[in-house]
């Protein structure tokens, strides 16, 4: 079946275009669908423009930018980031409870949205490689090889949203083209998704241009590599299939060059700060990147969900405030040693002032006029509870560490709010060899896998302290390799992956969440919404 997706998918592109065009562009959008088809396209800037179409709106689900997609559900759902209730605000129909508890239904609206997002992306990529696979060279000024390259994009980023559909809902259907009336498709077997996502990528990501300055927020390469590297690092779990070789050599050919790289990478970064920062639009790391820009329009805004109330405009010196919705989770800032300098880097925490000063931030709502103090603890302190374990209907407005990852400096500064968002960093590409060296190895570290966590690691430590913090070949068991993948990859998306990985998201707990020991919780429901439009979707096993 290689259609669009019945009412669910024809129902999203034309009901969730305004929400979509909203969070993604100020574009005005065409209607496209009343032109012909020998009107599309006359040129290479609007095959560019066509082409890159779909990254913009993919940074509504896939960035923490406020939609409630594939980030809010991945990160909402694990162990180390909830969004408790404080005082009067944060509730929300107790969506973000369900969220950390587990206790989600197949009437969520968030989730709804979600899917609806999407595939809504998906429905951009095929309507742009209909267009442009019809596209003539001659006729848009391009060279054959230039326009087979971009064709290979579309397809390796057509394959990416499988990979993160079939990741929150294991079984879905196949959708290649823009369907010219209602149908009906079918749910296809997650291991039948993953073989069509696994030869999509096999066959096009060869055919990418290797990343450079010109492929910036575009698919490239090193990107395409990245993802099979995904892939196949999860394969066991996803399908019951080992891949660990194909892992290895998936991320070989990262670090090898073979995809590319920027500033003369890929290469680590020496330091904690610049990969996040807001000059990183070259960063060494990058592989694969959200190429956001204050000053063409487009700033990353990371405000909604991480910032705090808006006297954290002062405590920054910037522009934007945000919901006071995201916290770390206290046993998650626990993971971290005192001495760990992400702690430091990575985090607002404690005392709270007035940038460049040592005057006191004052509360405004459990502690008016009282200077705030981010402590690691959700519970009613205000009101004297200073033991308890606390739990999600008990936060404050200072409840819980706080996101500083990116930064987006200062309203002075030049760069002012000009990161990218990483979706692909060389670090990742270090953490899967090295867990695919593990694995293949019966979860005993071998030297090499050592070698490859410690390089990464060796950045969050002083020379003085290094010696006691790195790993060896006996410290570093998959359990302490799970850990540090949270320490480092924080806020970055990739955690509820991780955990169902290493079997841990139905089974482990953390502060007050307890397992719910049920295996059908590692996918989400199709919102009953989708299945009443198309009743050839089946549900998946537990709703």
């Amino acid at each position: 079946m290689k259609q669009l997706l019945k009412k669910s998918i024809y129902i999203t592109v034309f009901g969730m275009i305004t929400m979509s065009y909203q969070a993604c562009t100020k574009l005005d959008e065409s209607p496209y669908s009343e032109a012909k088809n020998d009107e599309f396209y006359t040129s290479r800037r609007e095959i560019l423009q066509a082409a890159l179409r779909p990254m913009t709106h993919m940074q509504s689900w896939l960035a923490p930018t406020g939609g409630s997609g594939y980030y809010y559900h991945s990160e909402l759902s694990s162990d180390q980031l909830a969004w408790p209730q404080k005082g009067r605000h944060g509730y929300d129909a107790g969506d973000h409870f369900r969220q950390h508890y587990h206790t989600w239904t197949d009437n969520e609206s968030r989730t709804r949205d979600a899917w609806i997002g999407m595939w809504t992306g998906l429905g951009y990529v095929n309507n742009a490689l209909e267009r442009i696979q019809a596209a003539s060279p001659e006729k848009v000024g391009m060279e054959p090889d230039e326009l087979n390259a971009i064709i290979a994009e579309l397809k390796v980023l057509r394959a990416f949203h499988y990979m993160k559909i079939m990741e929150l809902w294991g079984n879905v259907p196949i959708a290649e083209e823009v369907a010219e009336e209602i149908t009906n498709p079918e749910t296809k077997p997650r291991a039948e998704v993953f073989a069509y996502i696994k030869a999509q990528l096999e066959e096009n990501v060869p055919n990418l241009l290797p990343l450079s300055d010109a492929l910036i927020g575009r698919v490239n390469k090193a990107a395409g590599y990245a993802m099979l590297a995904e892939l196949y690092l999860n394969a066991e779990k996803w399908i019951g299939q080992p891949m660990w070789d194909e892992c290895i050599a998936a991320c070989d050919q990262v670090l090898n060059g073979e995809g590319g790289g920027l500033g003369g990478g890929p290469n680590l970064a020496a330091d904690l700060t610049s990969t996040f920062s807001n000059t990183n639009q070259r960063a060494t790391e990058a592989l694969f990147q959200f190429a956001y820009s204050q000053k063409g329009g487009f700033a990353f805004d990371w405000g909604g969900f991480f910032m705090g109330y808006d006297y954290m405009k002062d405590v920054l010196n910037v522009g934007y405030g945000g919901w006071n919705a995201f916290v770390v989770i206290p046993t998650a800032f626990d993971a971290y040693a005192e001495n760990d300098l992400r702690k430091k880097e990575w985090f607002l925490f404690g005392p709270q002032y007035k940038y460049g000063t040592q005057t006191p931030v004052l509360g405004t709502e459990e502690w008016s006029g009282k200077p705030i103090v981010f402590v690691n603890s959700i519970r009613r302190e205000s009101e004297g509870d200073l033991t308890s374990a606390g739990g999600m209907a008990q936060g404050e407005e200072n409840s819980g560490a706080r996101f500083n990852k990116y930064k987006s400096g200062t309203l002075q500064d030049a760069n002012y709010r000009e990161n990218h968002y990483m979706i692909y960093r060389l670090t990742e590409i270090y953490f899967n060899k090295a867990e695919a060296i593990m694995r293949k190895n019966g979860g005993v570290a071998t030297q090499e896998a050592v070698n490859l966590i410690n390089e990464s690691r060796k950045r969050a430590f002083s020379a003085e302290d290094w010696p006691a913090a790195q790993y060896t070949t006996a410290s570093l068991t998959l359990d302490e390799l799970l850990a540090e993948r949270g320490r480092e990859f924080i806020f970055e998306g990739k955690r509820r992956t991780d955990l169902i990985r290493f079997g841990k998201y139905t089974t482990a707990a953390w502060w007050d969440h307890r397992p719910s020991s049920d295996p059908n919780r590692e996918l989400y429901p199709i919102p009953n919404t989708q299945i009443a439009i198309n009743p050839n979707l089946k549900q998946n096993p537990g709703y």
